[in-house]
């Protein structure tokens, strides 16, 4: 019998919000870059232009419905996932096989995606604007069903991102440690969250650019069909606008997985195997 540390169900959604107080600058200019009409400016450029015209604290423009996001999508996909992954893990008395944590973890980045849609569209439109906006009044003023606006891409990019961050943080992390080079510390956390960091970026970033486009519209485009054409029109570089920082989508990982393991080495929930 062995007494072993695990994660409790909103851990994830604290360790995310933490790691998005030190990454929404680049989170912002990444929407920024995406709902350009045409590629006009570049990271760079797009940051000074956003500091010049509203100051250095615009950069954090929309950061309370980022932290409201990641307590609604980020505490869903990780409750989900690492719920029903120990539970496994327990009744097999071992690891989950890859195939069913990709499986687990499009299911539950697909269900956060839905949850998180309303606090999403208004991050989206808070960074874009530079103004508050809340919910109700949103409802009020474009109703309902605009709250969901863009809900089918923001559950399929948070499938194929809950694929890339926890499936292949798990994954890398049995991988790493199955060398017997290194221990369960933080510099193996660091490794397995660039790998997974990395994997996200690359699975989720055209439908990043599309998701963005939907919620940051008002009439433009009329369903997802229209967008992704529309986009298109603009080139396969069009889908890949913001990559850059949308590699903060790496740092986002780290951060988020090494607040997640320091959590729960401290103060997760003892369990006997």
């Amino acid at each position: 019998m062995q007494e072993n540390r695990v994660s409790r169900w909103y851990f994830g959604g604290v360790s995310s919000s933490a790691a998005a107080c030190v990454t929404h600058p680049l989170d912002l200019i990444k929407v920024h870059l995406q709902t350009q009409q045409e590629v006009r400016m570049r990271m760079i450029g797009m940051t000074l232009n956003v500091v010049r015209r509203e100051g250095f604290l615009a950069l954090y423009s929309g950061l309370t419905a980022s932290l409201c996001r990641q307590m609604t999508y980020s505490l869903s996909r990780f409750a989900i996932y690492e719920t029903v992954r120990d539970k496994m893990k327990r009744k097999n008395k071992g690891p989950m096989p890859f195939h069913q944590k990709v499986l687990l973890g499009a299911f539950g980045g697909f269900t956060g995606g839905f949850i998180g849609t309303p606090t999403d569209l208004v991050n989206v439109r808070e960074q874009i604007l530079t103004k508050d906006f809340f919910p109700s009044e949103m409802c009020f003023l474009e109703g309902l069903r605009k709250l969901f606006s863009g809900a089918s891409m923001a559950s399929s990019r948070g499938a194929l991102v809950s694929v890339g961050q926890l499936a292949c943080y798990d994954q890398s992390k049995e991988l790493v440690l199955a060398t017997g080079y290194l221990t369960d510390n933080i510099l193996t956390h660091f490794l397995a969250s660039v790998f997974a960091g990395g994997s996200a970026t690359i699975l989720c970033q055209p439908l990043d650019v599309v998701k963005t486009r939907l919620m940051n519209s008002e009439v433009q485009y009329g369903s997802v069909s229209h967008c992704l054409t529309e986009t298109a029109k603009l080139g396969p570089n069009a889908f890949y606008k913001g990559l850059v920082p949308a590699d903060c989508l790496i740092p986002h990982t780290v951060l988020t997985f090494i607040f997640l393991e320091q959590l729960k080495q401290h103060f997760g929930e003892m369990v006997v195997t």
